[in-house]
């Protein structure tokens, strides 16, 4: 059935492939006719769409009929949902019906159950989280195949370190690199990269490597840097706990006498094995009590920020502490 459902905390990634669906069921010079989009605004989106969905497309290509930020797979009226169930099955084989939300789907609704269901695609866009390194990577080899560029190993990880989980930024600086490559079938090299790609100086990874080796006054510089550039304190927060965890969990191992790189990455969530040996070197010099010992600070950093208690010189304490804590041997 001519159904789609986007959803999911990457907002350009969606609304790429909103515009590639448009794209491709609606003829241009008959888009003003066949393609109408509810804002969650309009009290009675859903039933409007619905019936909006079930009306043959005029002329040429396809009916598209977009609810925008629906919040029917979260809660569904039980009006809204005798109308889906009556709609669904017989939408006609050239109109098409788009849901996107930002919010997971709840999937214990008779909505979503039905929709799931009914879908051609019911397709999820998540941020990767910030410290899986190889899955960045592997976003960014994706961005440049989709946009003719072609990346050295080398330059695809510099280019993943600098934009991070930002889908724009990495479209924005993927078409620079195309326009400067032109017509060249030869591969960017890192040093252009360096040269083109806007950095954003320090990321939140760095942040937890200058920690992780006790550095208070470099994370204090990065830390700033982030604050500066806007990155969300929860943000940061987040991948420390996911970087700290990482580590905790190879030293875990490691400390158990486990010498299998799959065995350890398996157990520590990572996709790439070979990262397992840098990892084994970077957690080398501290304890497992140390690793332990830092988890709980940034709990609990995350918890007072949570509660709003966000000021500038507590982020401060908790990352002199932290790097207090990494200097103790």
């Amino acid at each position: 059935m001519p159904i789609y459902v986007y959803w999911g905390e990457d907002d350009f990634a969606i609304a790429k492939a909103v515009t590639t669906l448009r794209d491709r069921v609606l003829d241009p010079l008959w888009t003003s006719f066949n393609y109408t989009s509810f804002p969650p605004e309009d009290g009675d989106a859903a039933i409007q769409a619905l019936n909006q969905v079930m009306t043959p497309a005029f002329g040429a290509g396809g009916r598209l009929v977009w609810l925008m930020n629906t919040n029917l797979l979260q809660n569904c009226p039980e009006n809204v949902l005798a109308e889906l169930t009556r709609t669904l099955s017989v939408i006609p084989e050239n109109s098409f019906l788009l849901l996107t939300c930002h919010n997971k789907p709840d999937e214990r609704l008779k909505s979503t159950k039905l929709l799931k269901q009914s879908a051609t695609e019911f397709r999820e866009f998540p941020l990767i989280p910030p410290w899986k390194t190889e899955l960045l990577i592997q976003s960014v080899n994706q961005a440049a195949q989709t946009v003719g560029v072609k990346l050295t190993p080398k330059s695809a990880e510099l280019l993943a370190e600098a934009v991070g989980n930002d889908t724009r930024l990495l479209y924005n600086e993927m078409e620079k690199l195309r326009l400067y490559a032109e017509d060249s079938n030869r591969p960017i090299e890192e040093n252009t990269v360096t040269r083109l790609v806007r950095n954003t100086t320090h990321n939140s990874l760095q942040l937890a490597a200058a920690i992780r080796v006790g550095d208070t006054a470099k994370a204090l510089t990065i830390l700033a840097d982030l604050i500066n550039a806007a990155e969300p304190e929860l943000r940061i927060i987040a991948t420390l706990i996911g970087q700290f965890r990482t580590w905790l969990w190879v030293k875990l191992m490691v400390e158990s006498g486990e010498r299998n790189p799959q065995a350890i990455a398996q157990a520590a969530e990572i996709g790439n094995p070979k990262r397992i040996y840098f990892l084994q070197q970077e957690v080398q010099p501290l304890s497992l009590r140390q690793l332990i010992s830092c988890l709980p600070l940034l709990l609990e950093l995350e918890v007072t920020v949570k509660q709003g208690r966000a000021e500038i010189s507590i982020l401060q304490i908790k990352i002199i502490e932290l790097c207090q804590l990494c200097q103790r041997i």
